[in-house]
């Protein structure tokens, strides 16, 4: 009984964290940083721990809660820019003070927008792929290598994607391949580093 109130817990948690980080990070993503000489999206700064995260979502709610967790996520940040768009739109209380910042700030940026969203259901998706095809295929031991092998196939897809789908066209090309290359070396880093929660959770004996 306990074991089984935990598993709920653990969870919502990670559920939780996952749809936070999702949406944190594509807001994030308007912005372009320079740090530690690369340029890239600043939700690269924390998007990257959702591919461990949706790992962890994969043992406790198994293949089918998974993929439903993701097309949640996907559905939800879909509706946050919209919900932003229209915000920004929508003509402000001019006694309340200037709003002009908040419409610069938040307002999506669609190219950026979608694509940040279409890259995310591509690569969480195949990423879900490669993670069973591992536990059912190869071993249900050493879970550190399921995570990385998965995330080290979803994260150059997903700064493939991104980058592209983003950027060409609207700069150099060796500036897209820039922001491809500083992605994937941060979420690898970020990968390599969260490797060992995902022995935080329970794995799910079914579905």
């Amino acid at each position: 009984m306990l074991l089984r109130k935990w598993n709920l817990i653990s969870s919502i948690i990670v559920c939780a964290i996952y749809v936070s980080a999702q949406l944190l990070s594509n807001i994030a993503s308007l912005q372009i940083v320079s740090f530690a000489g690369l340029s890239f999206d600043a939700g690269t700064f924390i998007y990257p721990i959702t591919f461990t995260l949706r790992d962890l979502a994969h043992k406790v709610l198994g293949l089918k809660g998974v993929r439903v967790l993701i097309i949640t996520a996907v559905v939800i940040n879909l509706f946050m820019a919209v919900f932003f768009w229209f915000v920004s739109i929508v003509p402000p209380d001019r006694s309340a003070g200037s709003s002009e910042l908040w419409g610069k700030v938040l307002a999506p940026v669609w190219r950026i927008t979608i694509a940040s969203i279409l890259s995310q259901l591509v690569s969480e998706l195949t990423d879900t792929e490669v993670y069973r095809l591992w536990v059912d295929k190869i071993t249900k031991r050493f879970q550190w290598m399921r995570v990385l092998v998965s995330n080290s196939i979803s994260v150059p897809l997903d700064s493939l994607c991104f980058s592209f789908m983003a950027f060409y066209g609207t700069m150099p090309i060796q500036s897209v391949w820039g922001i491809f290359w500083a992605n994937v070396i941060i979420k690898m880093i970020v990968t390599v580093a969260s490797l060992p929660f995902i022995y935080f959770v329970k794995e799910k004996n079914n579905g």
